[in-house]
C-alpha cells in the first residue's frame, strides 16, 4: 500500500511537473525569466519540472500569478488543441468575485490566449477597494450604464458604446456611476505585451 502511494504521487508530481514546464515552453521563458518573476530560485523550479519537488501550495499560487492563469488550471490536464469554441448564452454562469458580477464567454482553458468575460459592476461597490493590477493586458467595451476606469490614478468616464484597451499591470479600477449598474464585455489576454512583441 505504501508503495502505492509513493508511485501515485510521484505519477502526480510528474504531471505537475510537466504542466509546468509546457506552460514555461510556451510562454518562451528561461528558468531564470520565472524565478525572477515568482521570487522562487531556478533550482526549486527546475525539481519541480522534474517532479523531484513536491510544491507547496505557496509557490504554486506565485507561478500561476506569473503566468497569469487561475491556481486549479495548474492541475487540469491540457486537452488537444481545438479550432475553435462556440459558448451559448444558456451556459453562462454568473460569480461573484472583487465586488463584481462576472461570467465567462468562452469555455477554452489553454488553447486561446484571451479570455473574454461578461462584467456587471454593481452601483453599490463604490470606490473603496483598492485598485488591482496583474499581468497581461485588458480591453473592455461598456454595453449599459455609466462606467468610471481609474487606470493609474488618472479617471475616464464611459459610457455605452465606449472601450478602453490597457497594460493591466497598470493600478486600475472599475466603478459604476450614477447610481446605476454598469455591464461590460471585458477581454484579458495574460501574455505580457512585451513578450508578445518579442515575436513580432
Amino acid at each position: 500500500m505504501a508503495d502505492e502511494r509513493t508511485d501515485r504521487l510521484q505519477y502526480d508530481l510528474s504531471r505537475i511537473g510537466a504542466r509546468l514546464r509546457a506552460l514555461r515552453k510556451e510562454r518562451g521563458w528561461t528558468l531564470e525569466d520565472l524565478a525572477e518573476r515568482t521570487g522562487l530560485s531556478r533550482a526549486y523550479l527546475s525539481r519541480l519540472e522534474a517532479g523531484e519537488r513536491q510544491p507547496s501550495l505557496s509557490a504554486l499560487s506565485e507561478v500561476a500569478h506569473a503566468y497569469g492563469i487561475s491556481f486549479s488550471s495548474l492541475f487540469v490536464p491540457e486537452p488537444e488543441a481545438q479550432n475553435g469554441v462556440i459558448f451559448r448564452g444558456r451556459d453562462a454562469r454568473m460569480q461573484r468575485g472583487q465586488g463584481l458580477l462576472y461570467g465567462r464567454l468562452s469555455t477554452s482553458d489553454w488553447a486561446f490566449n484571451l479570455q473574454p468575460m461578461r462584467v456587471v459592476v454593481p452601483a453599490e461597490r463604490g470606490e473603496a477597494r483598492e485598485p488591482y493590477r496583474h499581468e497581461g493586458e485588458q480591453w473592455l467595451y461598456v454595453l449599459s450604464g455609466k462606467l468610471c476606469l481609474e487606470l493609474s490614478g488618472e479617471e475616464f468616464v464611459l459610457e455605452p458604446g465606449d472601450a478602453a484597451h490597457f497594460d493591466a499591470d497598470q493600478p486600475h479600477r472599475l466603478s459604476a456611476l450614477d447610481g446605476r449598474d454598469a455591464e461590460v464585455i471585458l477581454v484579458a489576454c495574460a501574455v505580457p505585451y512585451l513578450l508578445l512583441r518579442s515575436y513580432l
